[in-house]
C-alpha cells in the first residue's frame, strides 16, 4: 500500500462524537513511551502527523486521521497512564474503553509493545482483555533498533508463551522500528488485505 493522503480529521474524548462514515478504523494503542507517535508517523511517511512529545503519555484524545480518503487511523490514548492523578487515569481508561467497545467501525485494533521488555503485566493484561471482548487485534512490537536480535527473540517467544496459556490461536505479529522504518511495508499490507476482505 502506498499512502498518497494522510489528514488530522478530529480529536474528542466521546467515541459518539467520532466521525460518521463507512470506513474501516484502525486504531494504534498501547503503554506510555511505547513509541506510538513515531510509528504512525513512520508508517504515514510524515514526521508531524502525531505529535511526539519527550513526556510520555501526552495523547489524552481520540485522534482521527483520514488515510488515502479510504480509511481510518486512529491513535488511542495509553493504558499506562504514566504519572497521572487517579481521576485522570480513571477518565483515560473510560475514553479508552468506550471506544473499544462500543465503536462499530473499529476494524482492527493494533496494540503496541516495545520490545526491549521481557511480558510485562499491563500489556498482557490489557490483551487479554481486549481479547475476551471479542476485539480483532494485532501485536505491533516496536524498537526492534533498540535490542539486540537474540533479546528481540527471547521476549517476542516470551510474549507468545504467556498468551498461549489462554489463546488457542495467537495474534498476527509485527516487528518494526521508526528509526529503520522496518516492518512498515508488513503492517500496512496488512491493513489492505484486512480492507480487501471487509
Amino acid at each position: 500500500m502506498e499512502i498518497k493522503q494522510s489528514q488530522f480529521i478530529v480529536s474528542n474524548e466521546d467515541y459518539r462524537k467520532c466521525p460518521e462514515h463507512d470506513k474501516p478504523e484502525y486504531a494504534f494503542i498501547g503503554r506510555s513511551n511505547v513509541g506510538k507517535s513515531s510509528l504512525i508517523n513512520m508508517l504515514t511517511n510524515r514526521k508531524s502527523l502525531a505529535k511526539i512529545s519527550e513526556n510520555p503519555g501526552k495523547t489524552m484524545l481520540i485522534n482521527h486521521f483520514l488515510i488515502n480518503d479510504q480509511w481510518y487511523l486512529v491513535d488511542l490514548p495509553g493504558y499506562g497512564f504514566a504519572k497521572r492523578s487517579k481521576k485522570l487515569r480513571a477518565r483515560l481508561r473510560k475514553i479508552i474503553n468506550n471506544y473499544i467497545l462500543n465503536r462499530e467501525e473499529l476494524t482492527l485494533l493494533f496494540i503496541l509493545i516495545d520490545v526491549r521488555h521481557k511480558p510485562i503485566k499491563s500489556d498482557l493484561d490489557f490483551i487479554q482483555w481486549a481479547g475476551e471482548q471479542g476485539i480483532p487485534v494485532a501485536l505491533i512490537f516496536t524498537k526492534a533498533d533498540k535490542t539486540r536480535k537474540h533479546e528481540l527473540n527471547l521476549n517476542i517467544e516470551l510474549y507468545k508463551q504467556e498468551l498461549k496459556k489462554n489463546w488457542e490461536e495467537l495474534p498476527k505479529i509485527f516487528i518494526t522500528s521508526a528509526l529503520k522504518k522496518q516492518g512498515r511495508d508488513e503492517v500496512l499490507a496488512y491493513i489492505e488485505q484486512v480492507n480487501k476482505e471487509i
